[in-house]
């Protein structure tokens, strides 16, 4: 453990203006809170935040952060209070310090919800303060390296899985990549202690049989460089195992087939250098195809320079290597910290520069859950990247797999809301098109538009799913709204009263709801039955009578298609309302809509066997119909069931009869087959009844198919 002295000799080492006084004091009031306490090691738990503290100085952070280290923990873990640290070290270090705290103090629902709750606060609080994401990294790390002291199994595995798919990734955004590489690899021991054994072992084998092989290809690659005029300092290393496994892992190869585990790295002056540099190991080993990326000319969002090239190198070797400027590699090792202000007396800069944290706080501002947000945001920093242009020639970085939409929404939230087509490098493409490095991507768009439900399948970036679900749940929340008014409406005229607002408000307290209108919602979508609400609206009114048999549902069914109809048509599908797999009803059909909790209302046909179970449950039905003037060019999906003649051009046949009637087979299904014959289950597109019927008539005319009839179930 570091000594008071020497953490602050190591600070004043490289900030010579740091607080003396602050960093003593904090080091003295950790000891002092912390007291007795002692880790699952058993080392004394003030040993904690004074490595992590350490961890720091390693990064030259300013003495605010050190303190804020040796602090990070006192509020979580001892009698002080964020008051005692504003009065005691200033409302900065006090701000730091409430930025780190977990939230384990606060009763959640589960170890998940406890986690994005956490995320979500530290997201917040990095956006504020960069320096806080730092701590909370250094934080991580020591824990890490301490994780084999916990006993429980489960503990353990949690906190590598989340070190893995959160913290690690975090530090390669702000380009920390030396604790980005030992968080991983901490945690890959825990996850996969097998297969990272494996691994040590094959490089320690490796290793022993080319004893030197780094040193020579270090001694060739400086000689060459230095008969071309290069001033530069060549270093080499093995690749980290997890980054050895993962490239296995994503190639499909064996440890056998990989060729490339030894990255050089080549430091030269400046800008010019880099490119001369290259140019003289391109022009003496033979170049790998596919492994050039210069990060000079196109940065990586965090800030990364440098440029990188396989090549079969010195004794034949295939090796990448890495060529960068000092200043290049210092942002590399460093990340954000490479860039502290306050060596020239400012203030370190907030975390709003960084263009991918300010899209994290605007998914978590549209995600209607931390769950939700911390799941969109894990499937985006876990993959590479891809770099596109604008038609003006602005870069836009998004994760790989991103199609137009992703990129839309990178531009400008409107532009994804309003986007309606796309042209890659000229070309009209489809939205769902994946974009690859250096397209050029033009949006086409309309004020017309709005955000499509479906988009939501192909789109990978966390800024446009937040997105669609946000319109989703808004237009989700309006169908629901309207249906339980209806539903509402409906149940009060039963009893003979009319439906007010000032009515509802008195029974908010009984449904547990801030409002009418989230009281109408929950109606709607079949929470709560409308009866209930008139019951509790006037309590003299007895439970309505329910059917108790099936003459019952027959005379249920006979009035389904009386009275006023609430219209199906225009909804978003598989929102608020949606149609019945088992009777797939169709334009032209006796309908009925059943109010399903949390789905709203399932459409079936008059006729539908499923209408038994809902016999004893009259509240739940509602009286509805098709619109009047249905658009003719809709397509419904009908299903039917045919016995077809095993025998060449059965098949052929029977779509030639469906084409030719304008159907249109989107499912087939062989439910049985014999030597003569194949039982079919038949999925078509359809406009109404009548174009079914049609269509089954054509199909009984034809000489393959012996028996046709409408499925039912």
């Amino acid at each position: 453990m570091m000594r008071q002295f020497e953490l602050v000799e190591r600070v004043k080492s490289y900030d010579p203006s740091a607080d003396e006084d602050a960093l003593n004091r904090a080091y003295v009031y950790t000891m002092k809170q912390h007291g007795a306490q002692r880790r699952a090691s058993g080392d004394p738990y003030f040993s904690h935040p004074i490595e992590v503290a350490g961890i720091l100085t390693r990064y030259k952070l300013d003495s605010a952060s050190i303190v804020s280290a040796l602090l990070h923990d006192t509020i979580e873990d001892t009698n002080a209070t964020h008051a005692d640290i504003e009065r005691m070290f200033g409302a900065d270090i006090a701000r730091l310090v409430d930025g780190v705290t977990k939230l384990s103090r606060i009763e959640l629902q589960s170890d998940r919800t406890k986690q994005a709750e956490n995320f979500r606060k530290l997201v917040l609080a990095m956006s504020e303060d960069i320096r806080v994401l730092l701590i909370k990294l250094a934080d991580r790390l020591h824990n890490m390296r301490t994780l084999k002291y916990i006993k429980e199994d489960d503990k353990r595995r949690r906190i590598a899985l989340e070190t893995m798919e959160i913290y690690a990734p975090l530090a390669e955004r702000v380009g920390m990549s030396e604790i980005k590489n030992e968080l991983e690899d901490l945690a890959f021991a825990e996850l996969h202690p097998e297969v990272r054994d494996s691994i040590v072992a094959r490089l320690n084998f490796l290793r022993e049989q080319g004893v030197r092989l780094i040193e020579r290809i270090i001694d060739e690659l400086e000689r060459r460089l230095a008969e071309a005029g290069v001033k530069a300092e060549v270093s080499g290393r093995e690749k980290m195992p997890y980054s050895i496994w993962r490239k296995m892992q994503m190639k499909n190869v064996a440890f056998e087939q990989l060729s490339d585990i030894m990255a050089f790295r080549v430091i030269v002056g400046d800008v010019s250098d880099c490119y001369h540099a290259l140019g003289v190991i391109h022009s003496r080993y033979q170049m790998v195809p596919g492994r050039f990326k210069d990060y000079i000319s196109t940065p990586k969002p965090n800030g990364y320079r440098s440029i990188h090239t396989g090549v079969l190198g010195p004794e034949g070797h295939r090796i990448e290597i890495q060529i960068r400027s000092q200043e290049m590699h210092d942002v590399a090792e460093l990340g954000v910290a490479a860039h502290w202000t306050y060596k020239h007396g400012h203030r370190p800069a907030d975390g709003t520069q960084y263009r991918w944290l300010r899209e994290l706080l605007e998914a978590m501002e549209h995600a209607s859950s931390p769950e939700e947000f911390l799941e969109h945001t894990k499937l985006e920093m876990f993959q590479d990247q891809v770099f596109c242009f604008t038609p003006k020639g602005d870069l836009i970085a998004l994760p790989r797999g991103a199609c137009p939409v992703d990129f839309a929404y990178a531009v400008h939230s409107k532009v994804g809301d309003t986007c309606v087509g796309a042209k890659i490098n000229g070309r009209i493409m489809p939205l769902r098109t994946a974009l690859n490095n250096g397209d050029q991507v033009e949006i086409v768009t309309s004020k017309a538009q709005s955000p499509n439900p479906t988009w939501e399948r192909f789109v990978v970036t966390s800024k446009a799913r937040a997105r669609i679900r946000r319109f989703v749940r808004a237009q989700q929340r309006n169908q629901y709204l309207d249906l339980g008014r209806a539903m509402l409406s409906r149940a009060f005229k039963q009893e003979g009263y009319e439906m007010t607002e000032k009515a509802m408000e008195g029974v908010l307290k009984i449904f547990k709801e801030d409002s009418v209108e989230d009281l109408v919602v929950v109606v709607g979508q079949g929470t709560i039955p409308a009866h209930d609400v008139v019951v509790a609206v006037y309590p003299e009114l007895k439970a309505a009578p329910k059917p108790d048999n099936v003459v019952a549902l027959r005379r249920t069914r006979q009035k389904a298609t009386r009275g006023p109809a609430v219209p199906i048509r225009g909804l978003i599908p598989g929102m608020a309302m949606h149609f019945a797999a088992c009777c797939h009803p169709l334009p032209g059909d006796r309908i009925v809509g059943i109010v399903t909790t949390g789905k709203g209302v399932t459409i079936h046909t008059i006729d539908c066997e499923m209408l038994e179970q809902f016999a004893e449950t009259p509240e739940r039905w509602l009286d509805i119909a098709w619109n009047e003037d249905p658009k003719q060019d809709e397509a419904h999906v009908a299903r039917i069931n045919l016995v077809v003649a095993n025998e060449p051009g059965s098949l052929g046949s029977l779509s030639t009869v469906i084409a030719k009637n304008l159907g249109n087979i989107t499912n087939l299904k062989i439910t049985n087959r014999s030597t003569d014959f194949f039982d079919m289950l038949l999925d078509i597109e359809v406009r109404d009844v009548k174009h079914l019927s049609n269509i089954i008539a054509a199909l009984r005319a034809t000489p393959a198919i012996n028996s046709v009839e409408r499925a039912r179930k």
